[in-house]
């Protein structure tokens, strides 16, 4: 459970308990709802990450985009809406080499457009798989209720391949950005699991596994 759950779960627990001793138990069901909606939310159950030349879900969700970038890669979209587990984790190991926020609007983030036209955090790492250098963009992006995107991570910072990095809060949109040495391994339309589902491989590693 992330902290903050427990936190509003409590602020609105107190405030049903309140309303309750005023008025009558009835007009509390609402904080008591939102409360249990909050601890929901908030949960934070552990994964089993994969082992292997992989790049993990950075979240859960639903794979809205798979579609080819500019630098001959792919970029995968994942949508989570409000029932979905919102804490993120690198989808990579390796070396923060920076984060960069950016201040945008607040579409619905399921839309193409808030890849860019969103506020977002965007986290870029260098990684290293089986001594081939790689670096994964990846953008928390919010949405049209998820305004406060979290991030527990900075430059320089030393990550392994799906550690809790952050956390967006309400409903969002994650994006990863691979270069051509990836393979994409999800379609659109798929459910994801973060730090458990292969959204892609490696494809020099493969390649050198079966030679």
């Amino acid at each position: 459970m992330v902290s903050y759950g427990i936190y509003y779960a409590l602020g609105l627990t107190s405030a049903g308990a309140v309303v309750t001793w005023l008025l009558s138990w009835p007009f509390a069901i609402p904080f008591y709802l939102l409360a249990a909606f909050c601890l929901n939310f908030f949960r934070d159950p552990e994964r089993e990450i994969p082992a292997g030349p992989y790049a993990v879900s950075p979240a859960d969700g639903k794979v809205v985009v798979v579609k080819q970038n500019d630098a001959g890669g792919h970029q995968v979209s994942i949508f989570l809406n409000v029932f979905d587990v919102h804490v993120n984790r690198t989808p990579i190991g390796g070396k923060v080499a920076c984060v960069t926020y950016k201040k945008g609007e607040f579409l619905v983030a399921s839309k193409p457009e808030a890849s860019a036209a969103n506020e977002q955090n965007v986290i870029t790492i260098d990684g290293s798989i089986q001594g081939h250098p790689t670096r994964v963009v990846m953008k928390q992006i919010a949405g049209l209720i998820a305004r406060r995107i979290i991030c527990y991570v900075q430059a320089g910072n030393i990550l392994e391949a799906g550690q809790r990095i952050g956390l967006m809060k309400f409903g969002s949109r994650v994006d990863v950005l691979f270069g051509p040495e990836w393979e994409v391994a999800v379609r659109a339309g798929e459910r994801v699991t973060g730090g458990s589902t292969v959204i892609a491989r490696f494809k020099d590693a493969r390649f050198k596994e079966t030679a």
